[in-house]
């Protein structure tokens, strides 16, 4: 059987010319930073053993409170012991890390939806629109967003753990719009889009289509430090008392046991495991989102 040579040239030269897709430059990279797999293997697993572990424990039984077991040491009947209400502060642990990660993760995606549509819209249309936006925008920065979330958690009565992500979600878009605007505006002038303008493409698609994925490695890094920081920013109101109620678990709260001195020093099975898993999951998701900058960056060099 006779082979032709020609076109079998032509096929290999187009295996190697095809550029790689998406999923292989992200797992490239990852085989490339031993940190940042073995950051999202670690990642992936405790979260998902958090849900799971969760789903087996019964919220209202934990928080009561046995006076007996008041602070019992680390043992068989309590693996990370109680805390002051003897309470299991593994299961505490549990149930507020998924309280926490939950919350984070909803804030992330309502303002980062809500953000990168702003930012992409008014940079690309300017006028009027952006003008109009960027007003609201310059309020929602001169004011102190810290202190406007906690007047509304105390002021809302009976706040549960959904009128707490829409409180945080409604004074945490800003910034990624601001960012997503100032990119997009530079995007919207390059010879790309207004070729597009002149074959008569709609400008929807040229926003989400086109300019969307060109600023990717921009939207990636933002919204990993973003999910990053609205664990700390929930974990933080709870840590001050204006975060989740007080029959919700919470990081915070646990951690904000440490305020006092006898349980800093003497009970540090209280407080110690939220802080290293606040620290362990900070430092997780910034090293996966720096490699998925990455990818994002060497796809888009690759085309």
């Amino acid at each position: 059987m006779s082979v032709n040579v020609g076109n079998v040239k032509d096929i290999n030269e187009n295996i190697i010319s095809s550029p790689p897709t998406g999923i292989q430059v992200i797992a490239r990279e990852f085989k490339k930073d031993k940190l940042a797999m073995f950051s999202l293997i670690g990642l992936v697993t405790v979260i998902l053993g958090i849900y799971v572990a969760a789903f087996f424990l019964d919220q209202e039984t934990l928080m009561k409170v046995s006076l007996r077991d008041k602070f019992a040491e680390p043992g068989d009947k309590f693996f990370l012991g109680a805390d002051q209400g003897g309470r299991s502060i593994l299961a505490q642990l549990i149930l507020g890390a998924r309280n926490s990660i939950t919350i984070a993760l909803s804030v992330t995606i309502i303002t980062g939806i809500f953000g990168i549509a702003v930012g992409l819209i008014t940079g690309y249309f300017g006028g009027l629109i952006d003008n109009i936006f960027m007003r609201i925008i310059d309020f929602f920065i001169t004011i102190p967003v810290l202190m406007i979330i906690i007047v509304f958690v105390v002021i809302i009565p009976k706040y549960n753990v959904v009128t707490f992500i829409f409180i945080m979600s409604a004074f945490l878009w800003v910034s990624t719009a601001r960012l997503v605007r100032s990119k997009s505006l530079t995007e919207s002038r390059r010879d790309y889009v207004n070729a597009s303008k002149t074959m008569g493409t709609g400008d929807a698609k040229i926003i989400f289509t086109e300019i969307m994925p060109n600023i990717s490695s921009i939207l990636i890094v933002d919204m990993t430090l973003s999910f990053a920081g609205n664990v700390g920013l929930e974990t933080g109101l709870s840590y001050l008392g204006f975060g989740l109620p007080q029959s919700v678990p919470s990081l915070g709260t646990l951690v904000s046991y440490a305020n006092n001195p006898l349980i800093l020093q003497e009970k540090w099975w209280v407080w110690l495991p939220a802080s290293l898993l606040i620290l362990l999951l900070m430092l997780a998701i910034n090293y996966v989102g720096q490699a998925i900058r990455r990818s994002a960056d060497a796809r888009q060099r690759l085309g």
